[in-house]
């Protein structure tokens, strides 16, 4: 069992994976930092100064000015600013994925494109192996078209 835990281990695919996911969940923070720094306070600002993270309902009606002191005061609440914040943060990661697979895909070689192994008659248009010096729909000698 230790021997087949090792050349699974071994694998290319299983070492790529890893390092992806190291890569990913990295790039994951810098995304969040991003969208919570840098594009949120913005938006917030164009929105008439609001704070994304402080846009939340309790479910009880009492009323807190910040969702920390909600938390604190032990209210339960719909935190809807979080919310739109992590919509964006996904939308930025789908896009940002989205461009490095379209980015991948380009660099992959395309296939040598084979010679053509058919072609038409030129008396009856049928499809024909091009190798054929006879058409068997129409039985025309090819050699002489």
């Amino acid at each position: 069992m230790l021997k087949e835990f090792k050349e699974f281990i071994a694998k290319g695919n299983v070492i790529d994976l890893a390092v992806g996911l190291v890569i990913g969940a990295a790039f994951g923070k810098i995304i969040t930092s991003l969208v919570a720094d840098v594009v949120m306070p913005p938006i917030g600002m164009l929105l008439g100064g609001v704070d994304f993270n402080n846009l939340f309902v309790t479910l009880k009606g009492q009323h807190f000015d910040t969702l920390k002191a909600a938390k604190d005061g032990g209210a339960v609440t719909v935190n809807y600013g979080v919310f739109i914040s992590t919509c964006i943060e996904f939308l930025i990661v789908a896009f940002v994925i989205f461009l490095v697979v379209k980015a991948v895909n380009r660099l992959k070689r395309q296939p040598a494109e084979l010679p053509p192994t058919m072609k038409a008659c030129a008396y009856c248009c049928s499809s024909i192996a091009i190798e054929a010096t006879r058409c068997p729909q129409c039985t025309s000698d090819l050699k002489a078209a």
